[in-house]
């Protein structure tokens, strides 16, 4: 394969394929930059004689290829305007991938799906000045090339964060600043492959970013159900790993019990397996007292996983692991090459936030103000809809509407033509046959100003619903 560039005015870039013969392949290398975007319609070429001199052919042989594209449609000769590419049909657009976490536009209407926090939570003013002080204060130093661990400032503040607020025993040079919560689980999938794992183990139902990542990086995926104690524990065999949501259950809500944490601690001590904690929504908790993490019980056996994206925003994209100590070798292996960071400006802000005490203050901010929406959803129900009911409303910024009788799509649709936008329970299962009809319902997600109308306009569409012969 032979690079040769034009030196007109057009930055033109061909690969001729010399072995064709210089017209063959210079009219390929024409054509392949047609079909593939790199010259759009209307582009105008170079003349016959100025692209010969610039490639070294002769102008015939220049001539003859932009005849036969001119021919075949992919060129156009115009009058006093040369040559030029022409409009093609397009293409009909191809399906969409499926990626594990894909962006969800805005709906019109009432947005009520879980996995966001009230945006308008986010605390400018703290963040602003928690910028300022940082950009005045930080040695040019930290705008280099830095540990892939995260900044050393924010892994300190975080040891003693996750210590406190949790439970978790933790280590600066055990935690591992991540892009996200899929970032952070990537890495854990990829630390197992070298550990030898073949399979990993996840809840059912559970968020699909679990099951999307783990097959992703090549590991075996196992869903185990769920009830109203957690995890079945019994149902779990030789994976080299479990993806689980002990403290408010993703989406049922439930919290494990302490029995089936003991046996799932044991399981792992047996099977020489890590238990995966993902504690999305740790810090909501409204009618109980907050339940440490599972990895304060056994350390050694627990990977813990925090994230940013419910206590600040998802757009941060910063999450943070704590690894066994038997786990960093491998975890330093697949961040070699990794090139997911998190912006150190950010990471210094948010260690200062923690420091100042700005973090816990608007924690607790929105704390109360989860909960008032929690109490204003769970009294709307109760009055107005008394053959439903919710669960999984002790913490978290989302709820489980259980509803008799139904087809769980019609009802979607139902909630749909009144501009109502939930996720159906059923979804999250990985096999959803059978499971009775129901609504995640994320009361964090619209604005305040917005929250009045959004429960104005569900339980009227629900009560319809429900009404129907």
């Amino acid at each position: 394969m032979e690079d040769r560039w034009s030196r007109s005015e057009l930055d033109l870039h061909l690969d001729i394929d010399a072995a064709r013969g210089l017209r063959a392949g210079l009219e390929q290398a024409l054509r392949d930059a047609v079909r593939r975007g790199r010259l759009a319609p209307g582009t105008s070429l170079p003349s016959s004689r100025v692209l010969a001199r610039d490639l070294g052919v002769a102008r015939g042989t220049v001539t003859q290829a932009y005849d036969q594209l001119v021919a075949e449609g992919y060129l156009i000769a115009a009058p006093r305007s040369g040559i030029k590419v022409a409009v093609r049909p397009s293409a009909p657009p191809a399906e969409p991938a499926t990626l594990a976490r894909s962006y969800r536009p805005p709906v019109q209407g009432v947005d009520l799906r879980p996995g966001q926090p009230d945006l308008a939570m986010f605390p400018r003013r703290e963040w602003l000045a928690a910028t300022r002080h940082v950009m005045q204060t930080a040695p040019n130093s930290v705008f280099g090339y830095g540990d892939q661990t995260g900044r050393i400032e924010l892994r300190e503040a975080l040891a003693g964060y996750v210590g406190r607020a949790c439970g978790v025993v933790a280590a600066p040079d055990q935690i591992i600043v991540c892009a996200g919560y899929t970032h952070a689980f990537r890495l854990v999938c990829q630390a197992l492959l070298l550990r030898g794992a073949t399979a990993v183990a996840v809840e059912d139902p559970s968020l699909p970013d679990y099951a999307a990542i783990a097959r992703h990086t090549g590991l075996q995926v196992d869903a185990i159900p769920v009830d109203g104690a957690g995890l079945i524990v019994d149902r779990l065999g030789s994976q080299g790993g479990v993806a689980v949501t002990p403290a408010h259950q993703f989406p049922l809500g439930v919290t494990m019990s302490p029995a089936r944490r003991a046996d799932l601690l044991k399981w792992a001590h047996q099977a020489k397996a890590l238990v995966i904690e993902d504690d999305y929504d740790g810090e909501f908790r409204y009618d109980r007292q907050p339940v440490g993490a599972l990895q304060g019980l056994a350390p050694e056996q627990v990977v813990y996983v925090g994230t940013a994206s419910k206590t600040i925003a998802p757009g941060l994209r910063m999450a943070w692991l704590v690894a066994p100590p038997a786990l960093m070798r491998p975890l330093a292996e697949v961040t070699k090459m990794d090139e997911t960071y998190v912006s150190v400006v950010d990471q210094l802000v948010f260690a200062r936030l923690i420091e100042t005490g700005e973090l816990d203050r608007h924690l607790r901010r929105c704390r109360a103000h989860y909960r008032r929406r929690r109490d204003r959803l769970d009294a709307a129900v109760a009055r107005d809809l008394p053959s439903a009911h919710l669960s999984g409303i002790a913490a978290g910024l989302q709820a489980v509407l259980h509803l008799a009788g139904g087809a769980e799509p019609d009802l979607l649709a139902h909630l749909d033509r009144h501009g109502v936008a939930v996720d159906g329970l059923a979804q999250y299962y990985h096999n959803p046959d059978g499971i009775p009809p129901g609504l995640v319902i994320g009361y964090s997600t619209p604005p305040e100003h917005a929250y009045a109308t959004a429960l104005s306009t569900l339980i009227p569409a629900l009560r319809s619903w429900l009404d129907q012969p």
